[in-house]
């Protein structure tokens, strides 16, 4: 077992578990001519993070360590800045663009040591959600023209 591996790991299951947090907080109160777009959108996004977090606290089970849990401490792991309530749905898509972007740096980090250390599932795991966070940041900033 790599303790690199699963640090980087554990990190990616506490930015996906905040990212799930603030995905669902605009997805409860976005508002405005947006509103059905972004409402569908949002509950899409938190739906398949919160499959694939799972997925990946199984992955660092799978190899001998204990996953990441309680809400605090993975948002302080996180680290990502939660949106105030009544932002605007703007605020909102962007927030969600600087969530998903750091969560990407975090994937990139795991994805390079998974591979340094020949861990090629992990390494195709963070490369399969590299994808998804891209396409996702993609979208969002789409939206905002």
């Amino acid at each position: 077992m790599s303790s690199s591996v699963v640090d980087a790991l554990r990190q990616v299951v506490a930015d996906s578990y905040a990212l799930i947090g603030q995905t669902h907080i605009c997805h409860w109160n976005v508002r405005g001519p947006g509103f059905f777009s972004l409402h569908n959108a949002f509950e899409l996004q938190y739906t398949e993070l919160f499959a694939a977090v799972d997925e990946i606290a199984e992955r660092i089970r799978a190899k001998g360590a204990l996953a990441p849990g309680g809400l605090a401490n993975l948002a302080n792991m996180a680290g990502i800045a939660e949106i105030d309530e009544d932002a605007s749905a703007e605020q909102m898509v962007k927030h969600l663009v600087e969530s998903n972007e750091k969560l990407l740096g975090d994937l990139k980090k795991a994805r390079d040591i998974a591979g340094e250390a020949n861990d090629s599932e992990s390494e195709d795991l963070m490369i399969a959600r590299m994808q998804v966070h891209e396409k996702t940041v993609w979208m969002l900033k789409s939206y905002l023209g």
